[in-house]
């Protein structure tokens, strides 16, 4: 399979390993040097593309991908407000999207202990829930899109908690304490707190090998494909 590579920072090269482990080859690399001038013509040698760049440029390599006719696996978070438009537009060009905010198995296995952690812990109200996320110094977004993945889950399940927040920590509000120091892949923490004791569940990255593969993987299986899909799907 041809892939092309939108960002390639030490994610995109963890892909790049990966990928050319799998027997896969990188067609196309887009770093700052040409992010802003690699063609459709280029894009069209791929036949999946595999977008790990900023927030700042990633909804522009999304919709080059639509035009090209190119299926793209989007890892990159901090665009999700954009979502609609981008589903829509996915649609009417009849494309292929892949989107996660988190590419681990681990990860989205943790996703679903989370989840019925949280749906266990709604009726224990002398508990409260707060989350913490530790991230490397260069991460743009915060709190990260896999905290805010597994702050939405919780909010789906805790009644008595409306929202989520970096700033406020209102007996109603989800706080999320967003941390960034050294090269940290990624740590997720979920704690219960009570008078009498703490439950605590935690994901810890333990370098970025597991996002890379998974990333590989989601372009393996979204090849040929139309529509939009995530980790659900291929899990």
């Amino acid at each position: 399979m041809n892939i092309a590579l939108l960002g390639y920072g030490k994610m995109g090269k963890e892909i790049e390993a990966i990928a050319l482990q799998r027997g896969h080859t990188i067609v196309l690399k887009v770093d700052e040097s040409n992010a802003s001038t690699f063609s459709k013509e280029e894009l069209q040698k791929a036949d999946v593309a595999i977008e790990f760049s900023t927030p700042h440029t990633v909804i522009a390599n999304i919709k080059k991908c639509f035009d090209a006719q190119v299926p793209i696996v989007v890892g990159t978070t901090g665009w999700y407000d954009s979502f609609k438009e981008i589903e829509t537009e996915c649609k009417q060009k009849n494309c292929a999207l892949f989107h996660a905010t988190n590419f681990s198995l681990g990860v989205n296995l943790f996703f679903k202990v989370n989840s019925y952690l949280a749906d266990l812990m709604n009726k224990y109200d002398s508990y409260n829930v707060e989350m913490e996320e530790i991230h490397h110094i260069h991460k743009l977004d915060k709190p990260s899109g896999t905290a805010i993945s597994l702050a939405n889950q919780v909010l789906d399940k805790i009644e008595r908690k409306k929202n989520w927040s970096i700033t406020d920590n209102k007996p109603e509000t989800l706080f999320i304490k967003d941390v960034r120091e050294g090269e940290v892949p990624g740590t997720h923490i979920i704690k219960y707190t009570s008078a009498v004791d703490d439950i605590e569940i935690m994901h810890k990255a333990h370098n970025r090998k597991g996002f890379a593969l998974g990333a590989v993987i989601a372009a393996e299986y979204i090849k040929g494909k139309k529509g939009i899909f995530t980790m659900n799907d291929l899990i």
